[in-house]
């Protein structure tokens, strides 16, 4: 039956699954989800000034634009005043009496411009004034359109390198996360935030921003100009203003709202999306593409309306404001005609004026237009700021050692641990491995066999007792090298998209060629490499699709081998493989094992069979252990599984 919304929700959005506290989203192993986005800007105020924290070395550049985007604001401003002295000397060439309404300003800029017609032509003519009004309107234009374009080119430079920090430090963090961040948290869900939610900060900077101070120096200017018209005219204006800022911040309030929920219910499209994708073949084994198709129609519903509300809310502000501002015009021309009829404003001054009172609510527009989308990309750096202020592996102690000489002498003294508090996983585990032994560990599903594995290697660390590796507190030996030292062959298989060299080369990355080769005969893998289209030059990817699984296996095989690591785990390394590939398998895993101290967990009991000595878990314990002949001898638990009396769970 499908999930209803509510499940899909708390499912595949990270802010649901941490209230939650739910486990790891895969099959098998790990632990809970930490940290994640809230799906809502908890401080934008905060949000915004981390942002601007990525802008240092840009400062320069910075200061460049804010200097070119005054000087196009105030060329753009200068040329609609330029038309005042135009028309005023057409209108005073038919109605002399016009000269005396005019502003200072207006008979300054008109002067200044006569004695320019009379250095160009020798004579202040109509016709020369008008010429040589163009010929300052086209350099001041001229000068406008060259601002803009070093401005446009500075902005887009300091925002691809403002964004390229922050998807670094993304991608940086990502690879600092402990292992139970990516068991609690959709891949799609996370990937969501390298794409839509840093693509949103990218349009903020480039663009939103870049507008915001545009129009904040577009309003001071035009209110400038426009006092120097007529005080009277701007005080009607002025009146107007609250009408556009009570207007733009209740709806930018809206918008805010709808842009973050639209964010979270992207995400959980994406994770759902990216869990789909790649199980195809269940979904199709299972005949469950209906059920599919219904859930994702339940998410796709549910971020269509969040989205219609979104654009819906960010998309009015123009309208309204646009309609606000005609009546605002209609008003202004009114008195400024009944001021004219009065002598107290010229017909140039009026017309001026008219173009100012439209241009003056357009950067009120701009910026509440421009709102929605800064409220968009606000909630995009959150949740790309939780992810990087999610507590990542923690630090080594200090003092601890490399244990660079590594032996493989493994004990685990009564050691308790559970992913979730207050249930418990493991109970007062003990055990200890030898230098070249091989230890298997038996059971049922989910009674604890690799969550061993996983605290060996410090994927998560032991709540009591001790793990000791050589006789040293593994929580004292420097993370990197301890995970160095310790090579694993897990069921699932990952190839990254390369040659087969590089994939093999990975378990080591100064390894040389004929090292690679050697680890791939120690795998069994030589031989059907050597088949391949360009041998160990052939390209993998999606993940090795073009290789069956026992021939990805073997490639893994192939690289815990390069690793030359003292300890090896192998976590049902051949249970997705048929039992001929198992024997090829267990070859390579044989030459792979040899004088390395070997952890292994299998379903199929003939596999552990020449273990040094096998450990039988249930709910967390230990319950049996000794070798194969001994085991079977105490007819319990081991005796059961392995002639068939009862199955493995």
């Amino acid at each position: 039956m499908p999930r209803n919304i509510d499940q899909l929700r708390a499912q595949y959005n990270s802010s649901a699954s941490d209230k939650r506290n739910r486990g790891p989203s895969g099959p098998r192993g790990g632990g809970p989800g930490v940290g994640g986005a809230s799906g809502k800007p908890k401080d934008a105020g905060k949000t915004l000034s981390r942002l601007v924290s990525y802008a240092k070395g840009y400062t320069g550049r910075i200061i460049a634009v804010l200097v070119c985007m005054v000087l196009s604001t105030v060329t753009s401003l200068i040329g609609g005043y330029m038309l005042a002295p135009v028309i005023n000397r057409l209108t005073a060439a038919v109605a002399p009496e016009t000269a005396e309404k005019l502003s200072l300003l207006e008979q300054k800029v008109g002067a200044y411009v006569g004695v320019l017609s009379n250095g160009i032509f020798g004579e202040d003519s109509v016709l020369n004034y008008i010429s040589s009004a163009m010929i300052i309107l086209g350099a001041v234009y001229l000068v406008g359109v060259a601002t803009t374009y070093v401005q446009s080119r500075l902005m887009l430079s300091v925002s691809q390198g403002i964004i390229e920090r922050i998807r670094n430090d993304l991608f940086e963090k990502l690879q600092r996360l402990p292992v139970r961040y990516f068991d609690g948290h959709p891949t799609g869900e996370i990937m969501s935030r390298f794409t839509n939610d840093i693509d949103n900060i990218d349009v903020m900077i480039n663009n939103s921003l870049t507008s915001l101070i545009s129009g904040a120096v577009t309003l001071i200017g035009t209110l400038v100009f426009m006092l120097t018209t007529s005080w009277i005219l701007t005080l009607i204006v002025i009146a107007f203003f609250p009408i556009f800022a009570f207007g733009g911040a209740k709806i930018a309030g809206l918008s805010r709202k709808y842009y973050v929920s639209q964010q979270a219910a992207l995400g959980a499209v994406n994770g759902y999306m990216e869990e789909t994708v790649t199980g195809q073949k269940v979904i199709k084994v299972f005949n469950h593409e209906d059920e599919c198709v219904e859930e994702f129609g339940l998410l796709n519903d549910d971020m269509r309306d969040k989205q219609f509300k979104a654009q819906f809310w960010g998309g009015v502000v123009g309208p309204i404001m646009g309609n606000t501002s005609q009546i605002t015009l209609a008003v202004t021309i009114g008195v400024g005609g009944i001021l004219m009829l009065n002598g107290l404003l010229g017909a140039g001054g009026l017309t001026v004026f008219s173009q100012y009172a439209r241009q003056f609510s357009m950067p009120i527009n701009q910026i509440s237009q421009q709102m929605a989308t800064v409220f968009a990309a606000l909630a995009g750096a959150e949740r790309v700021f939780e992810v990087m202020d999610t507590d990542p592996e923690t630090a080594d102690r200090e003092g601890a050692v490399d244990l660079a000489d590594m032996k493989g002498y493994v004990v685990l003294d009564n050691v308790t641990f559970g992913y979730v508090p207050g249930k418990t996983v493991l109970k007062h585990i003990s055990l200890y491995a030898k230098p070249g032994q091989k230890i298997a560990f038996v059971g049922s599903t989910g009674a604890g066999k690799t969550t061993v594995t996983n605290l060996l290697n410090r994927f998560y660390d032991i709540e009591e007792g001790s793990i000791t590796i050589d006789g040293v507190d593994i929580r004292d030996i420097k993370r990197e090298q301890l995970r160095k030292n310790i090579a694993m062959v897990l069921q699932d298989t990952h190839l990254f998209t390369g040659t087969v060299m590089e994939n093999i080369r990975y378990g080591r990355l100064d390894a040389t060629d004929d090292e690679v080769i050697e680890a791939a005969k120690t795998a069994s893998a030589h031989s059907f490499i050597m088949r391949l289209s360009d041998g160990y030059n052939t390209m993998l990817e999606g993940d090795g699709a073009n290789l069956s699984q026992g021939q990805r296996q073997l490639l893994n095989i192939a690289r815990a081998a390069l690793s030359k690591a003292p300890i090896l785990v192998l976590d049902e390394a051949t249970s997705s493989v048929d039992t001929r590939t198992e024997r090829h398998i267990e070859h390579g895993m044989d030459r792979l094992m040899k004088n390395r101290t070997t952890f292994v967990i299998a379903h199929r009991l003939s596999t552990v069979r020449n273990s040094n000595a096998i450990m039988v878990l249930e709910a967390g314990e230990i319950i049996e252990r000794g070798s194969h002949e001994e085991l079977l001898e105490m007819k319990g638990r081991y005796y059961e599984l392995y002639t068939g009396k009862k199955e493995l769970d």
